[in-house]
């Protein structure tokens, strides 16, 4: 059975925009898939169905067997704004990701058991924050910043990791520092993972697989070898796609 299994998905705005159409394709358990494709392609659309943020117009969305309807608790989000609470330190954010199990008011009165506690420590580790784990969030640098909503999302201990351009606002250097510990922490945790990225180079640094999104429909699907510069033509090229420079992060 695939980690996730998506079917015919569509989407469908307003008076007849449609963001996806007849989107399918499944994913397996410890997949590093990146979704690629023009900005207004329906990237961040898809990853709002995955993580029943939105609600499909048509189709399905399965993941380990259940069909998403509504939020999950086992789906978590890697933003490409980093969303963490400046005062309060790394530690005290990557535990918030246990709020779905401990509840807000626990949150507020720091009620956490001694596995959550230790869960944001060992995320922190993953991610390279061990050391700074009391500083305060506000302090960091952005990339150190987005590492720590990787680690609240860790915390999480989600089935699915999902992350929307969580490196669009970063410079080169921090954005492949940011994504190397994503992978690392999806390959020692086998976790499935979908990651919509814009920059091409970047992307075949880390993804095992590749989806080609463009105007709303899958135009590509497969591995390195097979993302060749004609395939990214496909992807980016058409009718409002990018320049071919930004694309390739030059």
């Amino acid at each position: 059975m695939p980690a996730v299994s998506v079917q015919d998905l569509t989407k469908t705005y307003g008076e007849g925009t449609t963001a996806l159409e007849d989107v399918s394709f499944e994913i397996e358990k410890g997949e590093f898939v990146v979704v690629l494709g023009p900005s207004g392609a329906g990237k961040s659309t898809l990853l709002r169905i995955l993580n029943g943020l939105t609600t499909p117009t048509d189709g399905s969305v399965v993941i380990n067997g259940e069909e998403v309807q509504g939020r999950r608790s086992d789906v978590a989000m890697v933003f490409q704004l980093h969303y963490v609470i400046e005062s309060m330190s790394a530690y005290r954010n990557a535990l918030t990701g246990a709020l779905s199990r401990t509840g807000l008011l626990s949150s507020i009165f720091t009620w956490y058991d001694d596995e959550d506690k230790q869960a944001a420590l060992d995320a922190l580790d993953t991610v390279g924050l061990l050391d700074e784990a009391e500083q305060r969030a506000g302090s960091m640098s952005g990339g150190q910043q987005q590492r720590v909503g990787i680690a609240r999302a860790l915390v999480q201990n989600p089935a699915l990791l999902l992350a929307d351009e969580p490196v669009a606002s970063l410079d080169p250097k921090a954005a492949t520092e940011v994504m190397g510990y994503m992978r690392s922490a999806a390959k020692e945790r086998n976790l499935t993972t979908i990651a919509s990225l814009h920059q091409v180079n970047i992307a075949r640094e880390f993804g095992d697989r590749f989806i080609g999104i463009r105007d709303g429909e899958v135009v590509f699907d497969g591995g390195e070898d097979a993302l060749t510069m004609e395939a990214v033509d496909d992807i980016y090229y058409g009718e409002g796609g990018d320049d071919p420079m930004e694309v390739l992060g030059q």
